[in-house]
């Protein structure tokens, strides 16, 4: 099982990436940076990449409304180059209230977006000559769309692999059968390890059942916070404002995905009346809703045999990547996290 963290996307960055060389050394395997309305992650990305030698980078996600499918290719690409092979591009289609609100794009059929970006992304990265006939993107561009002038081009560049891994953040049953199909890992937030066979089960089954061979095995990405000792009951807590926020604030009714994915692990009447409360400002009532069992079973806070069982728990689920958040007073404590949950997945 591969070790990963994500980085935060809110502040102190330089900071965070200047103490990666320890957690390097503790056992960590793959970095995260995410892209929501904050600084671009690509920059930081980069910054990674010339800071670090072993580590795997990955952007967790990049939304695919915001680039065009050739530029995230051409970004990826970029990306492991100068990180001499070490890149996972992640991919994912956001939500409405940022790509409408922050970009001014429509959110429009993300699934199909989805497919065509990859698609092109491959085709790119193959070198060939880009001539792309799609739903979503038609290239070149047609003449009575623009000048008439565009031609097939391919990259200038010889990329370090054509086949660059794709990561696609889902939890929506199509999206997720979607990511099972064409995609090398898969990631879901709020991941319940007893509850993911009934939740997402028959989409991965449909999916892997159209996957091609040579994608290999799906890369399953777990998230966890991380705390191990006798004395860590307080950091459960933490996670009950994250928790609230998604399934109370990301997205109105009716189109929060988080909120539907709480209904779908069997907590509707808690996912109802959180987003009542987190819409009307009543934010810490709608926090203090957050069941318990939830909050528990999507983190590895507890004693060092609880955490080992829900190690166990996480990859007999499938997780062969957990993305923790460790969660101490000082970096020392954090990096020591790092060893002991590299520890006890050998």
């Amino acid at each position: 099982m591969r070790i990963g963290m994500a980085l935060s996307y809110s502040g102190g960055f330089k900071e965070a990436v200047a103490e990666l060389a320890d957690y390097e050394k503790a056992g960590l395997d793959i970095v995260f940076v995410a892209e929501a309305y904050s600084f671009d992650a690509v920059s930081q990305l980069g910054y990674i990449a010339a800071r670090t030698e072993r580590l795997q980078i990955a952007s967790g996600i990049l939304p695919i409304y915001t680039r065009t499918p050739a530029l995230l290719a051409m970004t990826a690409a970029g990306l492991d180059y100068v990180s001499d092979g070490r890149f996972t591009l992640g991919l994912g289609a956001s939500g409405p209230q940022v790509i409408e609100g922050f970009h001014g794009v429509p959110y429009t059929a993300p699934l199909g977006r989805t497919r065509e970006v990859i698609e092109i992304c491959r085709q790119v990265w193959r070198r060939e000559r880009l001539a792309y006939q799609g739903k979503h993107y038609t290239l070149p561009l047609p003449p009575e769309q623009g000048t008439g002038l565009g031609k097939p081009l391919k990259l200038i560049n010889h990329p370090v692999r054509e086949r660059i891994p794709v990561l696609i953040a889902a939890i929506g049953p199509k999206n997720v059968e979607l990511a099972a199909e064409i995609a090398e890992a898969w990631q879901p937030i709020f991941y319940l390890p007893e509850k993911a066979a009934d939740v997402w089960g028959p989409s991965l089954a449909a999916g892997k059942a159209r996957r091609a061979p040579e994608l290999g095995e799906l890369d399953i990405v777990g998230q966890a916070f991380l705390a191990i000792g006798d004395d860590v009951e307080q950091y459960v807590e933490l996670g009950r404002p994250m928790a609230a926020l998604y399934i109370g604030g990301m997205g109105a009714k009716g189109k929060n995905f988080y909120n539907d994915l709480a209904r779908r692990y069997g907590f509707e009447k808690e996912a109802e009346q959180i987003q009542e409360l987190y819409l009307a400002g009543r934010k810490d009532e709608a926090a203090a809703l957050v069941p318990r069992e939830l909050i528990e079973g999507m983190s590895l806070i507890g004693s060092e045999g609880f955490v080992r069982d829900r190690l166990q728990a996480m990859r007999e689920s499938g997780v062969t990547t957990l993305n923790v958040t460790p969660l101490a007073p000082t970096h020392e404590q954090r990096v020591r996290l790092i060893e002991k949950v590299r520890e006890l997945t050998m």
